[in-house]
């Protein structure tokens, strides 16, 4: 079976694991949604991108070959590269979904049982809910005072730091839990995160000692009180780095490759760009696995107000302009697909199935069952993209998400495509996906940058 390793050798296999040693570095810092735009942030300032709203603010007009990046709520971001035809005349777009599965604390989370302290969850997206027990897991997120103060919260992924987690049962007391289904052997509400044990000092009165303790230890070190939670977004996630996966070390074991694997690398394709003549357009967005709802979902307007925003500082809005702009767009959903594997072949139909190692993959659709809730892209649009990714010698693949009737998935892709617009899944394949360790590989990181290049290139 021919894959991207047979084709790379000297300077580009090269090329190719140092590109993965930037991505491990992403993966590791950027586990929330906010960790990711501000990461993004920084590598576009380093790429020469200006703040779209400090351009606006300025009164400054955007011409051809401008650089800018628009954030909302911190948890999307925008970049573009102002091509030389008219934006009216559409963008290539290739966009991504930056918030992976995990647990979310609950507003009123802190609480103690019989001397232990523990934090509340409500887990976030689909996930087999076994899979989170008995890990190490870190906290990550913000919290807001009253007064507006910000506070950001990382604990557990520096070696000195503690972690937490979620205890499961003993295997020797599991008889009646061991009877139950998969989805049912850990509740959703018994994942509770064990957080401390010390008492505090001089709190044998004390109806919840322990959390007395822990809260204090909250006010010291981060000025954080009980009421703050209220305000508070905070998630659970798996502590530690991404790490080389394999013996030859040819993949990434990480945690939210889920989306953040295409997320990078569409966004190092944009940097890429340079005077293009199409505008080319990084979309990083936030609530894919939740249904893209909400202020900073996919469903919301903030795409589609910089797009205006963008037009009106060239001296060039209208409304019509606008959905013009949209509707000639094309775009690349880049999203992950499911690699196959061997442990479970069943679940798959094998002449229409990602594998890992085989290049970027393209999903005509997605969805379940008759494709529900899918986006059919046109066989125009791929005869095009199979035109280019030829011409530029990067591998791909197509695949449907496993068997017909065996369960499937959803993208962006959709919302998209509302516009109009030519859009197509082109994601790069994943083994245990929604877990919280997930694989890739390096080769596939590296030819779906490649592809995405192609893509803003030449579509």
């Amino acid at each position: 079976m021919k894959t991207v390793w047979n084709k790379t050798q000297g300077e580009q296999r090269e090329a190719l694991f140092a590109f993965n040693e930037a991505y491990k570095h992403f993966i590791s810092v950027c586990k929330t949604e906010r960790e990711c735009v501000r990461e993004t942030v920084r590598l576009a300032e380093e790429n020469g991108y200006r703040d779209l709203n400090e351009v606006l603010a300025a009164d400054a007009k955007i011409q051809a070959g401008d650089k800018l990046y628009a954030v909302n709520k911190d948890k999307d971001i925008a970049l573009f590269v102002i091509g030389s035809e008219p934006l009216e005349a559409g963008m290539n777009i290739v966009g991504a979904h930056i918030d992976s599965p995990r647990l979310d604390l609950k507003q009123h989370p802190i609480y103690e049982d019989q001397g232990l302290t523990l934090l509340d969850t409500h887990y976030y997206g689909g996930i087999k809910k076994y899979q989170w027990v008995a890990h190490p897991m870190a906290l990550h997120g913000v919290v807001f005072k009253k007064d507006g103060t910000r506070i950001e919260l990382n604990i557990g992924e520096d070696e000195n730091d503690p972690v937490v987690g979620i205890s499961d049962l003993l295997v020797h007391l599991s008889a009646d839990q061991m009877q139950k289904t998969g989805a049912k052997v850990v509740e959703g509400e018994d994942l509770n995160v064990l957080v401390g044990s010390i008492p505090a000092e001089g709190g044998e009165e004390e109806k919840e000692p322990v959390k007395k303790a822990i809260l204090a230890l909250l006010k010291e070190k981060y000025n954080i009180e009980e009421d703050d939670f209220l305000s508070a977004e905070i998630e659970v996630v798996p502590a530690g780095k991404a790490r080389d996966y394999g013996l030859d070390r040819s993949l990434v074991l990480g945690y939210g490759h889920d989306d953040r694997v295409c997320a990078y690398t569409s966004a190092l394709a944009t940097f890429a760009m340079e005077n293009p003549q199409r505008t080319s357009v990084c979309l990083l967005v936030d609530k894919e696995e939740v249904g893209s709802n909400g202020a900073s979902g996919m469903h919301s307007h903030f795409f589609e107000n910089t797009v205006a925003e963008i037009l009106n500082a060239m001296g060039d809005y209208s409304e019509l302009k606008v959905r013009r702009a949209l509707q000639n767009s094309k775009m690349l959903s880049s999203d992950v697909s499911a690699g196959y594997d061997p442990n479970y072949p069943s679940v798959n139909e094998m002449k229409n199935t990602a594998f890992l190692g085989k290049g970027i993959v393209f999903n005509k659709y997605t969805g379940s069952r008759g494709k529900s809730g899918c986006n059919d892209a046109n066989p125009e649009f791929i005869a095009e993209l199979r035109r280019i990714m030829d011409e530029e010698d990067v591998m791909f693949q197509t695949a449907e998400l496993g068997r017909v009737d065996q369960g499937g998935g959803g993208t962006i892709a959709y919302i998209l495509a509302n516009y109009n617009m030519e859009v197509i899944d082109a994601g790069i394949a994943v083994q245990n996906m929604h877990a919280p360790w997930e694989i890739v590989s390096k080769a596939d990181v590296y030819e779906a940058y490649r592809a995405y290049v192609a893509f803003l290139k030449k579509a």
